[in-house]
């Protein structure tokens, strides 16, 4: 009887042991494979100007949402007021949040603005994937040698 209840226990130990693995490209958020794209390759300068091809994300927590958007670029910044976020019919609707900094000067550094923080504690970032610079040439690696 003990042997019969100790494996038991044993097999119900070794399944919540091992059935608990967790897949990491699925905890990855957009948001942040975004942001390691940004931080490898850099981004070019961004201009003055309309930019419907931007990403906007939002997060809360550890959850992330992307989705394609317009800003415009003024002096280097954007004005979170004029941010607009793109329907699947390519029409846009404007963001309206309540900001905790309203008067926050809404910087781009490498491609990506400055995190924009709302009363309801949900982090804002545009995202210019257009300027992402490049992916750098790689090296041919020399096969390895046969030798008969």
């Amino acid at each position: 009887m003990k042997k019969l209840v100790f494996t038991i226990l044993m097999a119900a130990f070794s399944t919540i042991l091992f059935g608990q693995t967790i897949d990491e490209s699925s905890a990855t958020t957009c948001y942040q494979k975004y942001a390691e794209i940004f931080e490898k390759r850099g981004a070019l300068e961004i201009a003055d100007g309309t930019y419907d091809d931007v990403i906007i994300t939002f997060r809360k927590g550890s959850m992330a949402d992307c989705f394609y958007g317009k800003v415009t670029v003024k002096d280097g910044t954007i004005n979170p007021d004029e941010m607009f976020l793109r329907f699947e019919d390519s029409t846009y609707e404007r963001i309206v949040k309540k900001y905790r900094y309203p008067k926050q000067v809404i910087t781009i550094i490498n491609g990506m603005s400055r995190t924009i923080v709302t009363v309801d504690e949900e982090l804002i970032d545009v995202l210019f994937v257009k300027k992402i610079k490049p992916k750098k040439k790689s090296y041919v690696k020399a096969a390895e040698p046969i030798i008969d």
